[in-house]
């Protein structure tokens, strides 16, 4: 898929973009995805010095920034854009939207393959941090704030700090085309709904066993 492609896929997604033109000359998105295509060319031809100036040359100019040794796949959506750092050996696969503040990144801890294998058609929520050499299914959906640090499979959304699967195939999942974050489940306040039902129940049983031992007393 050529640039060209790559422009009108972006101008397809996003329903504010009027025209390829104004994506080709305006959009971040767009603009390191031109850099990074000269960067991790250099890169695969061990010049990796003029890679990283490209790549660096690219983060200065979009608020973007991609090792020039990532894999990126055809029909990237970058939306906005600030903000996001892909790590070295990260693979990103076709037809992806990835939003602002997001981090595919590594743990610090792993070596050789340390950051992100993502599948084709996910969604990758803002500020969502996905970390170390975890593999991300196909179609699957990671929502905004999430932490991902173990694999997901294919076609289910993800969730929360760490995230966890809320849905499965089947179960209202839409494609990562949509762009509707809004109907995800909020994993944290049904964690302390659970816990908040827990503590009641314990002070309930607290109190009665505390007026049966009263009630015993002489």
């Amino acid at each position: 898929m050529s640039l060209w492609a790559d422009a009108k896929n972006i101008q397809k997604k996003d329903p504010a973009a009027r025209s390829v033109l104004e994506v080709i000359l305006l959009y971040p998105g767009f603009r390191v995805l031109v850099h990074h295509r000269i960067a991790h060319w250099l890169y695969q031809h061990h010049r990796y010095f003029l890679a990283r100036y490209v790549s660096q040359r690219g983060r200065h100019k979009t608020g973007i920034e991609i090792h020039p040794g990532a894999k990126i796949g055809h029909g990237l959506f970058i939306d906005h854009g600030m903000g996001i750092v892909i790590g070295e050996t990260a693979e990103i696969g076709d037809n992806c939207t990835i939003y602002h503040q997001v981090t595919l990144g590594g743990t610090g801890k792993d070596t050789g393959k340390r950051h992100p294998t993502i599948g084709d058609n996910v969604l990758i929520g803002a500020g969502a941090k996905v970390l170390g050499p975890v593999v991300i299914g196909h179609n699957t959906r990671i929502a905004a704030g999430s932490v991902v640090l173990h694999s997901l499979p294919e076609n289910v959304t993800a969730a929360g700090v760490p995230a966890i699967v809320v849905r499965v195939n089947g179960d209202k999942i839409v494609p990562s085309d949509d762009l509707n974050q809004q109907d995800v489940p909020n994993v944290t306040a049904a964690k302390l709904a659970a816990l908040e039902k827990r503590l009641t129940a314990m002070e309930f049983s607290w109190t009665e066993d505390h007026k049966a031992s009263q009630e015993k007393m002489p």
